[in-house]
């Protein structure tokens, strides 16, 4: 029972004590402890009161339930104005489960359907959507089809906000589509007219601007490749995507402000091409001169065509849009190649999973050289929808009221970001009803973060999101038609089906996740890899002798209350060698290079540990100690992160260096990194 002394604890007056005891007391005992919660909150306990007073009443409603507490349900009303909904009705399928079940059963129904759907565009229809006669691992999608899929990004009426944005004077401004249809073209006519042709591999380095977005569809519409690079990198870094991608040239800015700061780009590229093999298509504002480029690069004023007419390349299906790239366990980041499918596969999980409308606007703090930035582009131009671009770090109240102005539907977060909020309670007391639902992908997270980011626009649910690079959207997910769990997934991605095994190999409610291919949006090769090797090889078979993928990630299946039919999946961290640091996947090999090269240190062992309430990880270092070595454990911290803002990424932050003896090692040489976690755990 709701106690009034602790809620007068909590800050709260006689008149809200006595409401809201009497009101959560009354229902105690007439509704399970998930339809209990959700008529208080939809009555008497609002985001007026402290978040600590809706901690507590949730505590007491949930004391006895048993699992992981649904703290949001959706409505009938809402299941069928939902786009999931739609399309169980348009199948007479009776709920989501047996939804999920006939994509994985009929993909090729489903993946037509889903195509029609969105009304992907075509020169030349496929003949079939999937040919398999080359095996699940190199499946033939749309045959025959001739497409380019930025044709798909165009169907809204050209009237409508294709961007909204934030003003360099405070204020919030828009840009049509026909305004980005437009500049999009003169992109890619100034392409043309520079003599670039079809399959050549042009970079981005630039954060997410109306002009960015532009740029990467305009490259696209020539049948140009698009070399993603995060505005962050490092030269070093920056240099090893140019290589590996093979860039003829590079989109960029002089230099741009972030809190407070400007930030230089431009110099980072010269510095990460000395030779000048790369040219540079230059960005710059009123202070900067055309003269400071170096003699083969250009402004970007002078670069665009004033020709706003363009017909897209006609390509064939896997013909490569963008090169992303993504760490796995060795120096070198993997390659990965997105085709025209790909695109679809955003616009699928966007429409089926964060359920995004026409108008919609939608946000989700990130950039092009991460996945999220072209799956933020397809998900919701392809949907229609409004493409909502904040330039400064999202880390302030100054961005929840963006959030508020440009009336946000979808908000994507990083759960990182998140706990910054929580921590600093900027967002509170904001207007963010227009929110329908959050969306969080890019680490693990914690669940009492996540259930304040539900508590901040008035409870709406938050779509658990985990993927890759190398599929192109979600495997896991959650959706709007289920209860809402915070920081747990609640299904495989509608057109892709999983399993969990032991270390055995047999299936298991605990143990590595494999994904039963085929999906759209499964990459097929790697530019710098043996793609069979990395995702295939070695792999045990699943139920029924399937072919599995593997994909490197630890999950758990929960059980939800007294019922065996509401199953949840916790993601537990990596298997392999890589980890999620501020929502970018970093692979420990490219730490330790860049650490290793530090004086003093004999070995490195970077790691990623857990925080013991759950959520992002946390990055430590094991080192070996050898002459030279600064005298603290925490000058060497300061050192190390100071290596790392230098030479790869200043997003990284190291937590904590421990001084060891020796890394343990397997017998083939191999560092145990999972010794060394267990290690500090134990330290703790």
């Amino acid at each position: 029972m709701i106690s009034a002394d602790r809620l007068r604890q909590l800050g709260l007056d006689a008149h809200d004590t006595e409401q809201l005891r009497r009101c959560v007391n009354e229902r105690l005992g007439q509704l399970d402890a998930p339809a209990c919660w959700q008529e208080v909150i939809g009555s008497n306990l609002t985001k007026h009161h402290p978040f600590a007073v809706h901690q507590y009443i949730c505590d007491v409603i949930f004391e006895q339930w048993k699992g992981p507490r649904p703290i949001w349900l959706p409505s009938q009303p809402l299941i069928d104005r939902s786009n999931i909904g739609e399309l169980m009705r348009r199948l007479s399928l009776p709920d989501y489960s047996t939804l999920h079940h006939w994509s994985v059963d009929h993909r090729e129904v489903f993946w037509d359907l889903t195509i029609q759907t969105l009304d992907i565009q075509f020169v030349q229809r496929p003949s079939r959507i999937v040919d398999l006669n080359g095996g699940v691992e190199a499946p033939n999608w749309l045959v025959g089809a001739g497409l380019n899929i930025v044709d798909s990004c165009f169907l809204a009426d050209a009237t409508n906000p294709a961007i909204v944005f934030d003003t360099a004077s405070g204020g919030i401004d828009h840009q049509t589509y026909g305004q980005l249809r437009a500049l999009s073209n003169r992109v890619s006519n100034g392409l043309r007219e520079a003599g670039f042709e079809p399959a050549d591999a042009i970079a981005i380095d630039m954060p997410m601007t109306p002009e960015s977005v532009a740029i990467y569809l305009g490259i696209i519409q020539i049948g140009g490749i698009v070399i993603s690079i995060a505005d962050s990198f490092a030269p070093p870094e920056i240099a090893t995507r140019l290589k590996l991608g093979d860039a003829k040239a590079i989109f960029t800015m002089g230099q741009f402000q972030r809190d407070g700061k400007r930030l230089p780009l431009y110099e980072k590229i010269v510095a990460a091409d000395p030779e000048g093999a790369v040219r540079a298509i230059v960005i710059q504002d009123e202070n900067e001169k055309a003269s400071d480029l170096r003699p083969m690069d250009q402004t970007w004023l002078r670069f665009l065509s004033d020709n706003v007419h363009f017909t897209p390349h006609v390509a064939m299906p896997h013909e490569t849009i963008n090169v992303l790239f993504s760490s796995g366990t060795t120096g070198e980041p993997k390659a990965i190649p997105w085709d025209h499918h790909t695109a679809i596969k955003c616009a699928a999980d966007g429409y089926y999973h964060q359920d995004l409308h026409p108008g919609d606007v939608v946000a989700w703090p990130t950039n092009l050289g991460w996945m999220m930035g072209p799956w933020l582009i397809f998900a919701t131009l392809i949907n229609r929808g409004t493409v909502a671009l904040y330039s400064d770090l999202p880390a302030s109240r100054a961005f929840g009221e963006f959030v508020q102005d440009a009336r946000i539907n979808m908000l994507g977060v990083v759960p990182s970001m998140v706990r910054q909020w929580r921590e600093s309670n900027c967002m509170e007391g904001l207007d963010w009803s227009k929110i329908r639902c959050y969306s969080s992908t890019g680490e693990c997270s914690n669940a009492n973060d996540m259930f304040y980011l539900m508590y901040l626009a008035g409870y709406r649910p938050i779509i658990e999101y985990c993927g890759g690079t190398e599929i192109g959207g979600g495997y896991i997910t959650s959706t709007i038609v289920q209860p809402n769990i915070p920081s747990a997934f609640s299904t495989p991605a509608l057109g892709i089906d999983l399993v969990i095994l032991d270390d055995e190999g047999q299936t298991a409610d605990s143990g590595e996740l494999f994904l039963v291919p085929p999906s759209m949006g499964l990459s097929r090769h790697l530019l710098n890899g043996d793609h069979h090797e990395v995702y295939y090889a070695q792999v045990p078979c699943g139920p029924e002798g399937r072919p599995l993928r593997r994909h490197g990630d630890y999950f758990q299946r929960l059980r939800c209350g007294d019922s065996s039919n509401l199953e949840y999946y916790r993601a537990l961290g990596r298997v392999d060698d890589t980890m999620n640091l501020g929502g970018v996947k970093v692979g420990s090999a490219e730490i330790e290079r860049v650490l290793n090269r530090l004086e003093g240190l004999d070995e490195t062992a970077a790691v990623a540990i857990a925080p013991p309430g759950g959520g992002p990880s946390q990055l430590v270092i094991f080192t070996v100690a050898g002459a030279g070595l600064p005298t603290t454990p925490d000058d060497l911290r300061q050192k190390m992160q100071a290596t790392i803002k230098r030479d790869l990424n200043p997003l990284f932050r190291v937590h904590d260096v421990c001084l060891i003896d020796a890394l343990p090692r397997t017998a083939s040489n191999k560092v145990m990194r999972r010794e060394l976690r267990t290690k500090y755990e134990a330290m703790r």
